[in-house]
């Protein structure tokens, strides 16, 4: 029964944060009146200290429930934390010596990360990679938990890439081909879903911003006015820089993950132990028989 409430309960518990983190980026549209005029810095202030702790809480319950799923998954943990410490040094020599626009080398262990290990582990690699790497880097502001939510939905839908690889044959060159295309379209979804966090709350050219009361067909033609305004040519390094690491480093890094995978999917089963045959007792009238003999 444990076994049975542990199967569903992971998948809730995920679905549960997907829907907490669409919550925060989209509840300012269902409001029926929102204070705009916020510079971006202080936009949602308020209450990302709220989606903060409850994304935290959530995948702290995660880690819990991935631990005792089953047996080797600590193992599986244990990985994740190295991926997370790796991906933290990276944002912090990103930090330390700045690329071009958006671009960032954390998204090439997300995305291999959540297509070797799942769903499930690429969605912990994301948010817990955001957190830590905010941690050391001092990154920490009313934006970190809407990062936390987009780059942990990277890792989750890297998984979807697996059907397309197999249709087109499998092969390194497919997979490769097919994971940088997926980190190229992240490349620029990922400043496009950021920019939300934000845009609905900041007053500006009535033509890019939001206001409220307008229809969704309004919604959407001011916000690509005001993506491509502003963030398209950011976004883009973010996207070159994606399909670049992932063309340069995908092949090694599967072939790295792939081996850890088999060497923690590897069940040592002891052999039944047989128990020695006894001796035969020797029958008592023989022995008496061979005695009067003599």
């Amino acid at each position: 029964m444990k076994l049975i409430r542990q199967s569903w309960l992971a998948p809730v518990t995920y679905l549960l944060t997907t829907v907490v983190g669409l919550v925060a980026f989209f509840y300012p549209f269902w409001l029926p009146a929102v204070t705009q005029g916020v510079h971006s810095g202080g936009a949602r202030a308020a209450d990302a200290p709220l989606f903060l702790m409850l994304l935290m809480g959530l995948a702290f319950a995660v880690l819990l429930l991935e631990v005792q799923s089953a047996l080797l998954s600590a193992k599986v943990v244990a990985l994740l934390g190295v991926l997370v410490a790796i991906n933290a040094v990276l944002r912090f020599a990103e930090n330390a010596l700045p690329g071009p626009g958006g671009f960032s080398p954390i998204f090439v262990l997300i995305i291999l990360g959540g297509y070797v290990f799942g769903a499930r582990i690429g969605f912990l690699l994301g948010v817990m990679t955001l957190l830590v790497s905010a941690l050391i880097t001092g990154g920490m502001g009313p934006w970190l938990p809407y990062q936390m939510f987009t780059a942990g939905w990277v890792g989750m839908s890297a998984p979807l890439c697996r059907p397309l690889v197999a249709w087109l044959g499998g092969g390194s060159r497919a997979e490769v081909g097919v994971l940088a295309l997926f980190g190229g379209v992240w490349g620029l979804l990922f400043g496009a879903l950021m920019n939300i966090w934000f845009w609905p709350l900041v007053a500006g050219n009535p033509a890019q911003y939001w206001t409220p009361g307008i229809g969704l067909g309004e919604t959407l033609q001011r916000y690509a006015a005001f993506y491509l305004a502003t963030s398209l040519l950011w976004d883009s390094f973010r996207l070159a820089g994606n399909v670049g690491l992932l063309v340069v480093f995908a092949a090694p890094v599967l072939r790295l993950l792939r081996r850890f995978r088999q060497r923690f999917t590897f069940a040592h089963t002891p052999a039944p132990v047989i128990p020695s045959p006894q001796p035969m007792p020797y029958p008592v009238g023989r022995v008496a028989a061979a005695e009067r003999a003599l």
